[in-house]
């Protein structure tokens, strides 16, 4: 944007001072995290940067190295650059006997049990590159085996992405390679990854930080872990499906109890004990941070408590018997003693974020006045663990409120308020105009009250988004609030969103990549649903158009049906009225997807047929909106 500073500010005194008040409020001269993140180091690379097959690096550490300076830099919440430094660990680790883990060559930890004939290979990563380049380390250090089965914990793109670069789909075909995952999997991957998939990774960007210059005015870490990669994604389907609350299995020698933790951190999810291994993998449920109940990227909200109850049955069924608990994110715990300690403090800070939340709630606290007053207990505060560095006591507790009450508070003034737009400028005529606004804004900043001065001056921004002088005060009371913010977050939210008043966002009209191999995996029921969600149901007024889907390949035939401004389905039915028929092969419906063909060149190369009127089918791919990823954020909407 012209006129505005583009350079990140020094933090205020104000900001100064609370973040030195964390110094003195946590147990810092307690390093066993240190010692734990380093125990069992056996090798990495120089840096960690990893390329693709183009040479474009796709994850490095380099960009990390001033994260070398043991003490904070004003700009940070020191508490957060503590975590942003143990996130810093990376390479090749030894768990315990036959477990290893890759660490710090993407956001997630890839695990590996070696078997009796070879590898169990546990979530590798989000791309197929580190996946790789993971494996090939642990091959250096420990010898060349094959890999055996893959397990995936759960349905997040971080824990099944890089599949590719760890197995070949022949020998999972083959039934050389089992591929593991919890029930309700496939279908997670595609309601999260693909129905709404345009506006979470839009807004994973200001969740992860990944656009932000790295540094001490910038991203500094995401909570989980660094940042994510940004190689191939890929994804084979699981050849075996953990169904039952409690299953054991042997694969490849190794018993593995498997417990079901579903509607969790991730809606599919499972936890995993090795009996003669005295070890406990608790996925994602039992990581070094508090976490999200509800990520600020968007997703299904989390069931806390159900999420609490899990980690009681875990530490219940396998807690004495465990000598190591590790996740997939951070480091593991060592002893028994400190197991139990761990995983009892993890349980209550879930159960009770869920219960003062819902005990409020009762009282008739609204959703924002309960983020307000929720606060660890003293029993909690000083644990390192429970911190609120990716999910927070703030966020997590409105989500708690939203999943049982939604997002009304019963207030009828809130019931149908003006949208962002039309709501700024009523803000603003009643602040006595932008000017006046701004002025007592500034007094404000300086006053320390960030969160307001933010606020209002979003409020002028979409009144006006030209207004360079709210624009620019608005952006530093955003960045003085990443200073101080604990969450990883909450930091890189504030610090983009600061970025983006400065600067604008990114002038680019690219669409949402879909991996290829979800889509060959999505059924053809979710296909047609992702057919429905573009629908421009505008452009569809008073359209009528059905369609036969003839799948020969499948032997299955299905209709599809435009009417009222809504596209449905139904499976193994053709219809006598269909204004036309179109018959192809299920990959070629893949290939239209993607799209790396049209229908009327498919048809033209053989590859579809198309009885009756052509020109209905055309019309329907007509009325699909194609989704922009970069849509604003911190501004109004720019016409379309």
């Amino acid at each position: 944007m012209a006129g505005l500073a583009e350079d990140p500010k020094d933090a205020t005194p104000t900001t100064q001072a609370q973040n030195r008040a964390v110094l003195d409020a946590l147990p810092f001269a307690d390093t066993q995290d240190f010692e734990d993140a380093r125990r069992g180091f056996l090798g990495t690379l120089p840096d960690v940067e990893i390329k693709n097959d183009r040479g474009r690096v796709v994850w490095s550490l380099k960009e990390y190295g001033f994260l070398g300076e043991e003490g904070a830099p004003p700009t940070v919440n020191p508490s957060l650059w503590r975590q942003a430094r143990l996130n810093m660990s990376h390479g090749l680790f030894q768990v315990t006997d036959r477990i290893y883990q890759i660490r710090g060559f993407d956001i997630s930890n890839m695990t590996i049990i070696e078997g009796d004939r070879g590898l169990l290979v546990i979530d590798p990563l989000i791309s197929t590159e580190v996946a790789r380049a993971g494996l090939d380390l642990y091959i250096t250090h420990r010898g060349r085996r094959p890999v055996t089965a893959v397990i995936y914990t759960h349905s997040h793109t971080d824990h099944y992405g890089g599949v590719r670069g760890v197995v070949d789909e022949s020998d999972v075909r083959a039934g050389a390679v089992e591929i593991i995952a919890p029930a309700g999997f496939m279908e997670e991957i595609v309601s999260e990854n693909v129905l709404a998939g345009t506006p979470m990774i839009r807004r994973a960007q200001f969740q992860f930080g990944a656009t932000l210059p790295k540094g001490p005015r910038g991203q500094v870490d995401a909570g989980l872990g660094k940042v994510t990669s940004r190689g191939t994604v890929t994804l084979i389907p699981p050849t075996r499906i953990v169904t039952a609350p409690i299953e054991t299995h042997r694969i490849d020698g190794v018993e593995i109890v498997f417990q079901l933790a579903p509607e969790t951190e991730a809606p599919a999810e499972m936890h995993m004990f090795y009996p003669a291994l005295r070890a406990l993998n608790l996925a994602e449920n039992a990581t070094h941070n508090l976490h999200n109940t509800y990520p600020i990227r968007g997703a299904q909200v989390r069931d806390a408590n159900a999420w609490a109850r899990y980690l009681n049955e875990a530490l219940d069924r396998f807690g004495r018997d465990a000598d190591v608990v590790f996740a997939q994110h951070h480091w593991p715990v060592w002893d028994n003693h400190r197991v139990l300690d761990f995983l009892t403090k993890q349980r209550d800070l879930y159960k009770y974020l869920h219960d003062q939340t819902v005990r409020l709630m009762n009282h008739g606290w609204k959703a924002a006045e309960i983020a307000e007053r929720l606060a660890l207990p003293k029993s909690l505060a000083g644990t390192w663990h429970v911190r609120g560095y990716y999910g927070t006591l703030s966020h997590n507790s409105k989500s708690v409120y939203q999943r049982y009450l939604g997002w009304y508070d019963a207030n009828p003034a809130n019931l149908n308020p003006l949208p962002p737009v039309e709501r700024g400028r009523k803000y603003v005529e009643y602040m006595g105009g932008a000017e006046a606004a701004i002025a007592r804004a500034r007094r404000d900043f300086e006053r320390g009250e960030y969160r307001f001065v933010a606020e209002a001056m979003s409020h002028v921004v979409f009144a006006d988004p030209s207004n360079t002088e709210a624009r620019q005060l608005g952006a530093d009371a955003l960045e003085q609030l990443g200073y101080a913010a604990e969450s990883a977050t909450w930091r890189n939210a504030y610090l983009l969103g600061a970025f983006e008043l400065r600067k604008g966002r990114p002038n680019t009209v690219a669409r949402a990549a879909i991996s290829p191999d979800v889509v060959r995996a999505m059924s053809l029921e979710h296909i047609f649903d992702y057919l429905g969600v573009r629908l421009n149901g505008d452009r569809a007024e008073g359209r009528r158009i059905v369609i036969n889907w003839v799948f020969p390949d499948l032997a299955r035939p299905y209709v599809l049906n435009l009417e009222n401004c809504a596209l449905t389905y139904l499976a193994d039915r053709r219809s006598e009225r269909a204004d036309a028929t179109v018959t192809l092969d299920r990959a070629t419906l893949d290939r239209l997807i993607l799209r790396e063909t049209t229908l009327a060149d498919a048809a033209q190369g053989g590859l579809a047929r198309i009885e009756g009127d052509a020109a209905k089918v055309a019309e329907l791919f007509s009325l699909l909106d194609d989704f922009a990823l970069m849509f604003e954020v911190v501004g109004p909407k720019r016409p379309a």
